[in-house]
């Protein structure tokens, strides 16, 4: 029996997300487990008149691949998929996780070379297309997040297809203080952190960019961060799964950091000068999404949360921080791990995950 929220996704992603009508073109990068959305995709943008393409994806063809690839595959690469964002107007990405580790024997500098030549082609699709990134069930996802896979599928289906014109009304006011705002202290557990989000714009998410989706992003002043952080869920990064990550600043720069895996967090916190700084700072605010899996398209949008994300900045909320590094971290200061505060320009806006001003609380749960 089909599921009628996979037509619902269908609709959610052209309509919502990706906002496109007759004859426009989107590309479907997918991995095939995900062939019963895919379907559905197809179906409604024909409905639409819209014109899609679709491209199979494989973690294990893209391990090898990225294992033994020379400069001058990937720089085909970035000819080819520019000549093709070039003659679309939106991809949507749908991956699907089989072995969280199957990237994890690719040499760093694979990452960092991919990174690089990749970059003119990923610049032309930020800045020219429609996107937007789903992650479908699989069930070596759900064995990941410790649920069964029937119930991770309802999960991910739930929590994707919240009412996104509701939250986006609701992450207004969020948006609107924070463009108000200079000084921002965070406090918790291993925490204390300072720094000035002065003049640099905060971008809503409701389901454009994410599904699921649910938060509000801006970016620090970049020598403006001071303190310790010490993150409370899995970091994982390039197919390293790291915990109980602490980084501390000094004048914007992360002067030390530690992990379980202390000498890879620092190999790719080296990988540039940018990696070292923050490009982000975010609050997740969907109601559905409480506990972190290890998948950061989930976890960077928990309820009570924030990520603190070392390396690059977006253009919306640029912040002069350039790296091939964005590696988002998540801190939950829900009570049951161990609370926190934040403060804006010394008010407290935020207590054990849950806002404290009025125009806020529509944020909560």
């Amino acid at each position: 029996m089909k599921d009628p929220r996979l037509n619902k996704l269908a609709k959610l992603f052209l309509s919502h997300s990706l906002k496109l009508g007759e004859k426009e073109k989107v590309i479907i990068s997918a991995v095939p487990s995900s062939k019963p959305l895919v379907k559905e995709i197809q179906k409604e943008a024909y409905a639409l008149g819209v014109i899609p393409f679709i491209l199979w994806q494989d973690e294990e063809t893209d391990r090898i691949m990225l294992e033994h690839a020379p400069e001058e595959q990937f720089r085909l690469h970035d000819k080819w998929f520019l000549e093709q964002f070039k003659d679309t107007d939106a991809l949507l990405v749908i991956r699907g996780e089989d072995n969280d580790a199957e990237l994890s024997s690719v040499p760093s500098e694979q990452f960092v070379k991919r990174g690089k030549l990749l970059k003119p082609s990923d610049d032309y699709l930020y800045e020219n297309l429609q996107w937007v990134l789903f992650d479908y069930p699989t069930p070596a996802a759900a064995q990941k997040a410790k649920m069964n896979f029937d119930q991770y599928y309802d999960y991910v289906l739930d929590v994707s297809t919240v009412d996104y014109d509701a939250m986006r009304q609701a992450q207004q006011p969020l948006k609107d203080l924070m463009e108000r705002t200079d000084q921002v202290r965070i406090v918790g557990p291993g925490t204390d952190i300072s720094f000035s989000i002065k003049d640099i714009p905060a971008v809503i998410c409701a389901g454009t960019h994410n599904v699921p989706d649910g938060e509000v992003y801006t970016a620090p002043v970049k020598d403006s961060v001071n303190g310790t952080i010490t993150y409370n869920t899995p970091s994982p990064y390039q197919g390293v799964v790291h915990q109980n990550v602490a980084l501390t600043f000094k004048n914007g720069k992360i002067v030390e950091a530690v992990s379980d895996h202390t000498n890879k967090l620092n190999e790719v916190l080296d990988t540039d000068e940018g990696a070292r700084y923050i490009g982000e700072f975010a609050l997740g605010v969907n109601p559905l999404i409480k506990e972190p899996m290890g998948n950061i398209l989930f976890d960077e949008k928990i309820s009570g949360s924030l990520h603190f994300t070392p390396g690059d900045s977006y253009d919306e909320t640029e912040n002069g921080n350039s790296s091939s590094v964005h590696w988002d971290m998540v801190l939950i200061q829900r009570p049951e791990y161990g609370g926190g505060e934040i403060y804006f320009d010394d008010v407290l806006i935020r207590k054990d995950g849950l806002f404290v001003l009025e125009e806020l609380k529509g944020l909560n749960p």
